[in-house]
């Protein structure tokens, strides 16, 4: 069925907050969760003692809702973030949400905004934002006893100005997740402490910050909000991966991975070392993550020290284009989904 577009300048919209018609919302009390609804109210009402407000038991998720070349609105995989947020909720003591109630919940409150989906070829998506927090009253550090889940949506342009050309990145002086820490967990509480290294980057003229382990600073982690990938020479595709267990598991990062590997290309993941890095060894740099896909790096900055990607320095480079068309022509339906990644909604 057809539905009518709102009256948007889609090719003009920013990566910020607007808010659609419906949003969806799910309460935890009494030991189960509710049953879930939509909801046109975009406030939340709690208490002045609710957990979120003084322990920071607070997960969420991103995720982007396409319309295909046909027509179709689409999601791609939301049972992959069902799964994300279901171990963030863990590792801080919260309820996990039902990963197939979470699915549901997604494609339920996309299907009620479909209105709001940005048209094909537009370079517009919809941002769909799950959240959970603590909202019951606790005052002792403990698990709060209830809790609220909430996904928000939002018709979003590109995460980064530039689009497709090369930024700038800086060798961050601040650490961005303990050793066996939650690193590897989507929580409010590692971007709340990337909030100054972020700004102090910006003002400094660089679009991120790269961060090193904090156990030693010599392997290469991750951005305040991105994956990092590399690319050799002779074209093979280099993961960095962490010692401790400090970096997110990014869905896009896990996808391009499958992505290379269909297309044939050597995929190597492994700790990098910003040694490595410094010498000269990769021709190709990107950032990957749900909100960019791919962002080409043209420059890493280190005090005076600056690492160039010959290969991607003025454009994307070959071997990240060739990847990200690859995985947005997934997505847009443009090219065969053979492993089932994209769900379709019926609005």
């Amino acid at each position: 069925m057809s539905v009518e577009k709102k009256d948007i300048d889609w090719g003009n919209l920013s990566f910020a907050y607007q808010s659609t018609d419906y949003s969806y919302v799910c309460d935890w009390k009494d030991g189960e969760w509710g049953e879930g609804h939509l909801t046109t109210d975009h406030e939340l009402h709690l208490s002045e003692c609710a957990g979120i407000f003084h322990y920071c038991q607070e997960v969420f998720e991103g995720l982007k809702a396409y319309t295909t070349e046909n027509g179709d609105i689409v999601c791609f995989r939301p049972d992959m973030n069902a799964e994300r947020m279901y171990n963030s909720a863990q590792r801080l003591e919260m309820p996990p949400f039902p990963k197939d109630k979470f699915v549901e919940a997604v494609k339920q409150v996309v299907a009620a905004n479909a209105a709001w989906v940005p048209p094909f070829g537009s370079g517009a998506t919809l941002y769909v934002r799950p959240f959970m927090i603590g909202s019951g009253e606790v005052i002792g550090v403990a698990p709060a006893p209830e809790y609220h889940f909430h996904i928000l949506v939002t018709p979003v342009g590109p995460y980064f100005k530039g689009g497709l050309k090369p930024i700038k990145l800086c060798i961050s002086k601040y650490d961005r997740a303990a050793p066996h820490g939650t690193g590897n967990i989507k929580a409010g509480l590692n971007y709340a402490m990337s909030l100054k290294p972020t700004m102090e980057a910006h003002r400094a003229g660089y679009a991120e910050n790269l961060y090193l382990d904090s156990e030693s600073r010599t392997y290469v982690e991750e951005t305040g909000g991105a994956n990092v990938l590399f690319v050799t020479e002779d074209g093979t595709l280099v993961v960095p991966q962490s010692h401790t267990d400090s970096i997110l598991p990014s869905i896009t990062r896990r996808s391009l991975v499958q992505v290379a590997e269909d297309l044939g290309m050597t995929v190597d993941q492994r700790p990098v070392t910003w040694a490595e890095v410094e010498s000269g060894k990769f021709v190709e740099c990107g950032l990957c993550g749900t909100a960019a896909v791919i962002s080409p790096v043209g420059e890493i900055h280190d005090g005076e020290e600056v690492v160039s990607f010959p290969a991607g320095h003025d454009e994307m480079g070959p071997v990240m284009k060739k990847l990200r068309e690859t995985l947005t022509g997934i997505q847009d339906g443009a090219l065969e989904d053979k492993h089932d990644w994209v769900f379709k909604i019926e609005a």
